[in-house]
């Protein structure tokens, strides 16, 4: 399950990104979420996916 605070996510979402999956699509796979879910709660506080740098900005 997802944290429901956009801070809490952002910051485990990134952590997963850098330390164990090598883009957005491949963590949404393999823990099985919704990756619009994530992109749109993540958007409500301004961050959006940088596939470059594999993380939240």
């Amino acid at each position: 399950m997802l944290p429901q605070d956009p801070f809490i996510l952002l910051s485990m979402i990134n952590m997963k990104l850098r330390d164990h999956h090598k883009s957005l699509d491949d963590y949404c796979i393999s823990e099985n979420y919704q990756k619009h879910q994530i992109l749109e709660t993540l958007a409500k506080v301004n961050y959006v996916y940088d596939s470059k740098t594999n993380q939240f900005k």
